[in-house]
C-alpha cells in the first residue's frame, strides 16, 4: 500500500520556516556563509562550546534558559546561559587543575543531569575530548570504550562506579581520574567529588587557541562483529548543529525544544546538546525513562513546540489505546522530528491522524555527525521517504563494480547511499584503525553502507542496511520493506524481518511479529498476516514464516538488531551485545 503525500500549506504554519523552497535554499548555500554567524574565539578559531554558550551568556541571551531539567521525582531545574557558561567554566578548570590537557579523552557514564552538560561543554572549552557512554551499559562494554578511545577521565555516579567501573581500574591504566558527580567527599586521591572540586574552581577561564579541525568528540557505535568504533568528529561540526537545527528542526528563538535521545549517542549530544544550545532555544531534558502518560503530560505542561524522538518510540505511543489530543493539550507543539532508524509510513500517517502533525523522518550516521537527509517543515512528506539533502550535502545513489564505484542516475533503482566528502561534521577517523576508514572511501565518495533508492522528484527512499538485505528466489527485498507492510496490519505493532536460508530459493522472508494488545497469536491470525502481506508486496517479498514474540532485540537507541534475530534463529554466535536494550 502506498500512502498520499501529506501536503504542506505554507499560509497554515504558525511560524515561517527557515527553509520554504528546498532548491533555492541549496543553490543560495555556502558553509562559509554559515561559518559567518557564528562568533569564534578572538585568536580566530572556532570552539563548539563557546559557540553553544558562552555567546550567548555574554549577549542579550544571557538570561534566556536554555536547559530545563525534569528529575525523576518531580524536581524541575532551570539553567539560563548565563548558568550553563558558568557550569561549563567551572568544569573546564578542574580539568586543567588535574593536568587534562588538549586532545585527552574524557568520558561519561551517567544519566541525563545536568552535570552531563557541564561536563560535556567543560570538556570543549579544555580543548580535550568528550566521549558520551550510555549508562546502561554493562561493565565488558564500559571497558571496551575505554580501553579503546584512551580514557583519561571518567565522569560517572557512585553506583556506576561501583557496579562498572571499579573492578575495571587494574585493566585501565591510563584512566587517572574518576570524577563522582554526586559525591560529597573524595574516596581517594583518584576517585574525587566533582562538587568539591566544582566548588573550588574559578568562573573564569580562557578558551586557549582552537583549531576548527582539533578533535572534540568521540562517538562509539558497533558493527555487527567486533570492537565497537570510535568516530572521531571536530570542532568544526558546528557548522552542521547550526544549519541542520535552522534547516531540519527549525528552530526559531522562543521555542522549547525536546531531544528525547540519551547523550550516551550521537543524537544525543549533537541534537539533545548542540543543535538548541547554538541556536540560543530553551532544551527540555528529562531524567525518567520512557513512559507515555508522562511524555504526553510534558508535551502539555512544557508547551514543547518542537520535539525530536524515534521511531521506537513512536511505535510504543501507537501502541497506547485512546486519543492523545482529546486527553492532553498538545497545541503548543508545531513540529514532531524522529531519528534511529526509518520510520514506517504508518507512522508518518498516525502523527497526523493522532497528533494533528505528520513526523518527519530523517537519515543520517554516527560518522556523518548530523542531519544529511530530512523532510522539511514548508516540503510535502511522501511517508516513508527520508526526504531531501540538507543545503551543503551533495547525495548520491550508487553501485559497486571492479573499478569502484558508478553513480545510478536512473530513479527509483536500488543502490548504496553516498554522500560527497567535506561536510563539516563528516568523521575525520575511526580511532586507532586507520585501514576501516579508508575503506569507507571509494571514488571520492563517502560510502554509508545503507541501501536505497531516490524517486523521480528527488526524495530517498531508505532500503536497508547492505548486510540486512535478503536474497530471495532471485529477488533483493529490503526487511525494512516488508516490516512497514506488516505494521499497516491492525493487530502488529512492530516487525522485524530477516532472510533465513532455505536451498531451493537461497533465502526466505522470515518475519518476527510483536502484536497489539487484545490480539491472540495464532495459526488464523499467521494466516491473515501471510496473506495481508502478499496483498500488498507479492508473493517472492511477503514472508513465508511469521514467529509471534513478545518484543523484538533492539539497540539501546531503538534499532531494530536484525542481525542477532537471524543469529538467534540460526543458532549462531550472538556478537557484540553491548548496545542490546535489554541484555
Amino acid at each position: 500500500m502506498s500512502f498520499d503525500p501529506i501536503r504542506k500549506d505554507l499560509q497554515a504554519l504558525r511560524v515561517t520556516p527557515h527553509l520554504v523552497d528546498h532548491e533555492q535554499a541549496r543553490a543560495a548555500h555556502s558553509w562559509e556563509a554559515v561559518r559567518a554567524e557564528l562568533q569564534g574565539l578572538p585568536g580566530g578559531g572556532l570552539n563548539l562550546a563557546h559557540e553553544a554558550v558562552d555567546r550567548h551568556a555574554s549577549g542579550a541571551r544571557a538570561d534566556h534558559l536554555a536547559l530545563r531539567w525534569l528529575g525523576k521525582d518531580g524536581t524541575v531545574r532551570d539553567l539560563s546561559y548565563a548558568d550553563m557558561a558558568q557550569g561549563s567554566t567551572r568544569f573546564a578548570n578542574v580539568l586543567r587543575a588535574l593536568g587534562v590537557a588538549k586532545g585527552e579523552r574524557v568520558f561519561a557514564l551517567m544519566g541525563r543531569v545536568p552535570e552531563l552538560y557541564f561536563a560535556a561543554l567543560g570538556t570543549l572549552k579544555n580543548v580535550s575530548v568528550f566521549c558520551p557512554l550510555f549508562s546502561q551499559f554493562g561493565p565488558e562494554p564500559v571497558w571496551q570504550r575505554l580501553n579503546r578511545g584512551d580514557a583519561k577521565v571518567l565522569v560517572t555516579t557512585q553506583v556506576l562506579y561501583e557496579k562498572k567501573v571499579a573492578a575495571l581500574r587494574e585493566r585501565l591504566p591510563a584512566l587517572q581520574f574518576i570524577l563522582l558527580a554526586d559525591a560529597e567527599d573524595d574516596l581517594d586521591a583518584t576517585v574525587r567529588s566533582l562538587p568539591r572540586l566544582m566548588a573550588a574552581a574559578s568562573d573564569t577561564f580562557t578558551i586557549p587557541p582552537t583549531s576548527p579541525e582539533d578533535m572534540a568528540l568521540l562517538h562509539f557505535t558497533s558493527g555487527t562483529t567486533g570492537m565497537p568504533k570510535g568516530a572521531v568528529h571536530v570542532h568544526q561540526a558546528a557548522l552542521t548543529h547550526f544549519a541542520t537545527g535552522r534547516y531540519v528542526l527549525d528552530l526559531h528563538p522562543e521555542d522549547v525544544f525536546w531531544c528525547t535521545a540519551d547523550p550516551g549517542w550521537v543524537t544525543g549530544t549533537s541534537y539533545g546538546i548542540f543543535a538548541p544550545f547554538l541556536h540560543g532555544v530553551t532544551n527540555l531534558v528529562d531524567e525518567a525513562d520512557f513512559d507515555a502518560e508522562r511524555w504526553y503530560r510534558i508535551l502539555e505542561q512544557q508547551k514543547v513546540t518542537v520535539w525530536y524522538t524515534a521511531p521506537t518510540a513512536i511505535r510504543r505511543l501507537m501502541r497506547v489505546p485512546g486519543e492523545p489530543r482529546a486527553q492532553h493539550d498538545l497545541s503548543a507543539l508545531r513540529l514532531i522530528h524522529s531519528v534511529g532508524e526509518p520510520l514506517n509510513p504508518e507512522a508518518v500517517v498516525w502523527g497526523q491522524r493522532a497528533l494533528g502533525l505528520p513526523i518527519h523522518d530523517n537519515w543520517w550516521q554516527t560518522e556523518t555527525g548530523g542531519i544529511m537527509i530530512a523532510n522539511y517543515a514548508a516540503m510535502d512528506i511522501r511517508p516513508g521517504s527520508m526526504g531531501k539533502p540538507l543545503p551543503g550535502i551533495d547525495a548520491v545513489i550508487v553501485k559497486r563494480g571492479e573499478h569502484g564505484i558508478e553513480e545510478i542516475t536512473q530513479p527509483d533503482v536500488e543502490g548504496e547511499l553516498a554522500l560527497k566528502p567535506g561536510w563539516p561534521s563528516m568523521f575525520r577517523a575511526y580511532l586507532h584503525d586507520e585501514a576501516r576508514y579508508a575503506k569507507c572511501f571509494v571514488n571520492g565518495w563517502y560510502l554509508s553502507g545503507d541501501l536505497a533508492k531516490r524517486d523521480a522528484d528527488g526524495y530517498f527512499w531508505f532500503v536497508g542496511r547492505a548486510d540486512d538485505i535478503i536474497k530471495t528466489s532471485g529477488h533483493m527485498v529490503g526487511p525494512f520493506e516488508v516490516e512497514s507492510a506488516l505494521m499497516e496490519h491492525p493487530a502488529v505493532a512492530e516487525a522485524g524481518v530477516i532472510g533465513k536460508p532455505d536451498p531451493l530459493i537461497g533465502e526466505l522472508v522470515k518475519a518476527f511479529v510483536v502484536l497489539k494488545p487484545g490480539n491472540a497469536a495464532n495459526d488464523e491470525l499467521r494466516l491473515d498476516l501471510i496473506g495481508f502481506a502478499r496483498k500488498r508486496l507479492g508473493p517472492a517479498v511477503a514472508p513465508k514464516e511469521i514467529a509471534f514474540v513478545e518484543s523484538l532485540p533492539k539497540t539501546r537507541s531503538g534499532k531494530i538488531m536484525r542481525r542477532l534475530l537471524k543469529s538467534r534463529e540460526l543458532g549462531l554466535p550472538e556478537g557484540d551485545l553491548s548496545t542490546l536494550e535489554n541484555d
